[in-house]
């Protein structure tokens, strides 16, 4: 190609053949220089390609290079990079391979047609050779995302499947990319590969802004592999390769971290594997997994819903309800009473009617309930039934069934104040009775109230269902601060780090969005408590925790070696002491509606610890970090 500007150091300069001002001329030359630039071993070569990133980026729905022919281009230069290692160590050709895959994804994610015309380019076998890992995990992590968008099109999923050992990569990558990503790039601060870090940080170096921008792309590139064998999971004839109880098991802990929080993650492909007769078989049978689908349907996350679904498609099938039941109810009784769910409507009302359908079914002899989960399912049916009732109630009758509650209320407050924690919960429990079931505000303050009475007494179990209960009754759902914040200590007792996290992070939200005046004059409105309880389960549920105990810790250069990263002294944990402790905690209940932050007594409730005699980090305030 002729030189386009006399000023311009690089022959046929693609950015020189842009500005060519006569479409016709443009298009042309932007059509020859797709079809040279393969053969060309001049150097620059990247600035064209990083050009072009820049535009499929911005513009990912323009045909014109479609027309023009960029996938082939992109696609001979991935080859180019894979079968000539003398090019690609030349000058900046080490960076082309990772575009051109990059561009492939960008034109494929939203538009079939252009899924369509790569395909027929050929894009599709030197993105598996990168899947392969044929170059490194930075390459694999673009070519998964590509290969998730072609999967994803009905008229090119075929072509996908046709390359059979894509699945398997896809489930092997999920599997290993924490791994990889932390035994390739984060450990060894001295030998990270300069492009990776030139990739990750676009000139903004620095080892900190490398890490975290490693841990980004880690998440993403697992996401990106489940979300590839999520396309894979709605074909039954695939199931039976995913339900493998070594990669099931796993899933529930693919959750990307807060890094890349709009991913439906693990338990996404888990709704879709319930989802497939085939699939639900493998998860009953699988404890750990239900487990993790009943904290994952408690939690106050964008993934609730998800959960919830695969738990009620586990009851409604005869085959594997027998199995999951007696630990499914028990979650799904807390969420009962939940309304609205971002765009899902009258949750509640389909979970009831699937427990109702548990009830009969054993009366058909077509499953088994222990007695316990039948009283558990018994009891929300007829607090439905007691619904029902209320509403032909006199107006007059509700008033004086709401003031016993109240007065039943104060009793449990004054036990609690003086130390009969015991007998506050059962006061709690006894107004929850006499209660109107309309009356939700108060019915969350006594469950929020008898939760926080579970916590001192250290049953964390019974408080995580009595805040969820709270959760859900509130309006909106999963907004009530107080209860977050018992939950999260809940979960923490019991070690459940990312479910404390959420919670935890939630509360925060709460608090920094409060019109309180009070609050509004703190420079800070957020407790410090609960700035260390988050850093403390970020620390535990690191995204490469479990890579970092495989491989010995981080290491890199003027440091002794770190295992979960950055500040991460273990006395910066240490639990409070008899002294920071204080007075139990017990003058914190007087929560006599629905507000958070309203006076000074309502805000003791997170400024004192919990609990006297818990030494290991359960305490509401912990210890001062050490300077």
């Amino acid at each position: 190609m002729d030189k386009v500007s006399s000023d311009c150091p690089y022959p046929g300069c693609f950015f020189c053949v842009m500005k060519e001002g006569n479409p016709s001329k443009r298009r042309a030359s932007v059509l020859k220089f797709f079809r040279e630039l393969p053969c060309q071993d001049d150097d620059g070569q990247v600035l064209p390609i990083s050009g072009l990133w820049n535009t499929a980026m911005a513009h990912p729905n323009d045909p014109e290079f479609i027309e023009l022919g960029i996938f082939e281009c992109m696609s001979a230069l991935i080859w180019k990079g894979l079968k000539n290692r003398r090019w690609l160590s030349h000058d900046q050709n080490i960076y082309i391979p990772y575009y051109a895959a990059h561009i492939i994804g960008s034109y494929t994610m939203n538009m079939e047609e252009f899924a369509e015309s790569a395909v027929h380019a050929g894009v599709i076998p030197p993105l598996v050779e990168l899947l392969r890992g044929r170059l490194t995990w930075v390459e694999q992590r673009v070519a998964v995302r590509a290969l998730g968008h072609l999967a994803t099109y009905a008229s090119t999923f075929p072509a996908i499947a046709n390359h059979g050992e894509i699945l398997e990569l896809s489930i092997q990558l999920a599997m290993s990319s924490l791994e990889i990503v932390y035994s390739h790039f984060y450990q060894y601060v001295d030998r990270r590969l300069s492009y990776h870090c030139d990739l990750l940080t676009r000139g903004m170096g620095g080892v900190e802004m490398e890490s975290r921008k490693a841990e980004e792309w880690a998440s993403q590139l697992q996401c990106w592999s489940l979300q590839l064998i999520n396309c894979f999971a709605f074909k039954h004839e695939f199931v039976s390769t995913i339900c493998k109880p070594e990669f099931l098991i796993k899933l529930p802990g693919m959750w990307g971290g807060l890094v890349n929080e709009n991913s439906p993650a693990g338990i996404g492909l888990l709704r879709t594997i319930c989802h497939q007769k085939l699939g639900r078989g493998p998860v009953a049978s699988c404890p750990g997994i239900i487990d993790a689908l009943c904290n994952i349907a408690r939690s106050s996350d964008d993934w609730q819903y998800m959960a919830i679904d695969c738990l009620l498609w586990l009851l409604q099938d005869p085959n594997t309800c027998h199995k999951v039941i007696d630990k499914v109810v028990p979650a799904l009784v807390d969420l009962a009473e939940i309304t609205t769910l971002g765009d899902h409507k009258k949750l509640g009302d389909s979970i009831v009617n699937v427990l109702q359908e548990c009830i009969q079914s054993q009366g058909s002899g077509r499953s088994s309930i222990s007695s316990r989960t039948k009283e558990q399912i018994e009891d929300i049916l007829n607090s439905k039934q007691r619904l029902k009732w209320e509403k032909n109630m006199p107006k007059e009758d509700l008033h004086i069934k709401q003031a016993a509650a109240l007065v039943v209320k104060l009793e449990g407050n004054s036990l609690f104040s003086s130390g009969n924690i015991a007998g506050a919960a059962s006061k709690y429990s006894e107004a929850l009775a006499l209660c109107p079931m309309r009356s939700r505000k108060e019915r969350v303050v006594l469950y929020s109230n008898r939760a926080q009475c579970h916590l001192l007494l250290q049953q964390p179990l019974a408080a995580i269902s009595d805040a969820t209960r709270a959760l859900c009754l509130h309006k909106p759902v999963n907004r009530h601060a107080k209860s977050l914040w018992r939950r999260a200590q809940a979960y923490d007792m019991l070690g459940s780090a990312k479910e404390s996290l959420l919670d935890a992070i939630l509360f925060i939200n709460e608090c920094s969005q409060s019109n309180d005046p009070d609050l509004s004059l703190r420079q800070n409105k957020v407790p410090d408590y609960a700035e260390r309880l988050v850093k403390k389960q970020m620390r535990a549920a690191w995204l490469f925790r479990e890579a970092a105990v495989k491989h010995g810790g981080v290491h890199s250069q003027g440091d002794g070696g770190d295992m979960y990263g950055p500040e991460t002294d273990d006395s910066e944990w240490e639990t409070a002491s008899e002294s920071d402790i204080g007075n139990d905690g017990r003058d914190d209940m007087g929560d006599d509606d629905d507000g958070d932050w309203n006076n000074d007594d309502e805000r003791k409730d997170y400024d004192k610890p919990s609990m006297k005699d818990i030494k290991h980090g359960y305490n509401v305030q912990l210890a001062e970090e050490e300077p």
